[in-house]
């Protein structure tokens, strides 16, 4: 079962913070009279010096350099600017949290981030393959293949979250073992990724109009809807599996109650049993003279025998009564 990963603490990336910076990567993608800037584990001065170039806004480099920010689009003059969630998988740790930051323009792209998006990754290696078909038509083709492969990453998690529900169903109705840590575990995945992809759809949404301005052959706007329908895809999975978690839980819950129900009432049992027998080991273990406690009687085991049968009796009738109650 694969287990969900969120930091303790999330910093907005305009305070001092101590960052564990990671080897910083750039890669130039040339394509049909523009540029595609990709940026992994950017260092200040790497995006200072690109905003030098296109001149970005300090706030959006502020942004960039954020180890977590909110989605969101500034539009200007010649670009605009977007930032966008998506989980990368790690190995260790499960489902993360991952940042891309974009700078379109209507001759560059600029990609900004924080560790790998494989998605990502996977793009760039296709553009810079000579063997393949695979060409840089404009921005707007270019962003409009960012986001679909990104996409078509979150489907598979949540095709992935559907195969992990499958497997856990089988265990839910198991009454030898709990889930309970297990499907925690599960619900927490289920709400970081819809807390990432719901408003991914505003996004594309904007994206897709603002990114006109760009384009002078076709729209796009068909290309993204085709991405919006994706996206629309994940969500309604999602509020399913987390519905499905839901009755999961609550099963669970009520199955491991059943279970404590049982043994309690089984212990209950016991010590009602027992009560005759302490009543009597407790009226003849006081240090006060009793009636009858100095009376002789006949043969070595009488009195053992005697308070064996006086426990035994009222308990085998209390046990009778019980299963015809049907508590036992």
């Amino acid at each position: 079962m694969r287990r969900g990963f969120i930091p303790k603490r999330l910093f907005s990336g305009r305070q001092d913070q101590k960052i564990e910076y990671l080897p910083t990567k750039i890669q130039t993608i040339p394509g049909d009279g523009l540029r595609w800037i990709d940026v992994l584990n950017p260092q200040r001065e790497d995006v200072e010096s690109l905003a030098a170039e296109f001149g970005f806004h300090s706030l959006n480099v502020e942004d960039c350099l954020a180890k977590f920010e909110l989605p969101k689009l500034d539009s200007y003059d010649d670009h605009f600017f977007v930032i966008l969630s998506f989980p990368p998988i790690d190995g260790k740790n499960g489902m993360g949290y991952g940042q891309l930051s974009m700078f379109v323009g209507s001759d560059y792209l600029v990609t900004i981030h924080q560790g790998d998006l494989q998605p990502l990754n996977d793009l760039i290696l296709t553009c810079q393959d000579p063997k393949t078909s695979r060409s840089i038509k404009s921005t707007g083709f270019l962003v409009h293949d960012i986001v679909d492969v990104l996409v078509d990453d979150l489907l598979h998690m949540s095709r992935k979250i559907i195969a992990n529900l499958e497997d856990l169903e089988e265990q839910v109705f198991n009454d030898s073992i709990s889930v309970a840590r297990e499907i925690s575990f599960l619900r927490r995945d289920i709400n970081k990724l819809r807390r990432m992809v719901r408003p991914l759809k505003n996004l594309v949404n904007s994206i897709s109009d603002d990114i006109e301005r760009f384009e002078s052959e076709k729209s796009l706007e068909l290309y993204f809807d085709d991405v919006i329908d994706h996206i629309d895809k994940v969500l309604e999975t999602l509020e399913e599996s987390r519905e499905t978690m839901d009755i999961y839980k609550d099963t669970d819950f009520m199955l491991s109650t059943e279970k404590t129900n049982k043994v309690l009432a089984v212990l209950t049992i016991i010590f009602a049993l027992a009560i005759p027998a302490t009543v009597i080991g407790t009226f003849y273990g006081m240090n006060v003279y009793l009636p009858g406690v100095d009376a002789i009687i006949p043969g070595d085991y009488s009195a053992f025998l005697l308070i064996v049968l006086a426990s035994i009796i009222p308990a085998t009738i209390m046990a009778i009564y019980f299963r015809r109650l049907g508590w036992m």
